[in-house]
């Protein structure tokens, strides 16, 4: 079995635990270490054109247009196929009840044809939102497989969790 994580992390300025910190790393990109580390996979991180404002309260609002324009953000690279995996992971943080738009410019360009897309989403108490039925119009004829939701402040002692999720959700 081949694995592929595909994710979008936000770092520098993050909303934790009812306040604004300061991440060097992203809970996303936490969270897919932990999937690669236990599972195994190839990683794919989306990487906006346009950069996100480094305020979070700023980037919180572009956020909030994109969602409402129903916008694809311009991506730096990528991925073409997923031919070759045989489970895909998902990994984003909810923003405004579902994954950021540049996530989406990227899935709805591949064919999930036979493939299994697991995902999980951070949040700061949404849990998985409205991720569930976006996943079924973006990853068209994907089997969707497991979910999970970390709460964002909880993301860096979560690695166990996460590990037994993604073994589990693999086998």
């Amino acid at each position: 079995m081949k694995n592929l994580i595909i994710y979008y992390s936000r770092r520098g300025q993050n909303y934790v635990n009812g306040g604004v910190k300061h991440l060097e790393r992203g809970n996303a990109e936490l969270i897919t270490e932990f999937i690669k580390g236990a599972v195994g996979a190839d990683v794919f991180e989306v990487d906006t054109v346009k950069p996100y404002d480094k305020d979070y309260y700023v980037c919180i609002e572009e956020a909030k247009e994109e969602l409402r324009a129903n916008a694809r953000p311009d991506l730096k690279d990528y991925l073409d196929s997923v031919d070759g995996y045989d489970n895909i992971f998902v990994v984003g943080p909810n923003w405004w009840g579902i994954y950021p738009m540049a996530l989406y410019t990227q899935l709805e360009r591949l064919d999930f044809a036979g493939k299994t897309v697991h995902y999980v989403v951070t949040h700061e108490g949404s849990g998985l939102g409205g991720v569930p039925k976006t996943m079924k119009s973006s990853c068209k004829d994907a089997k969707l497989g497991d979910t999970l939701a970390v709460h964002g402040g909880s993301t860096p002692g979560s690695r166990a969790q996460v590990e037994n999720w993604a073994k589990k959700a693999v086998k």
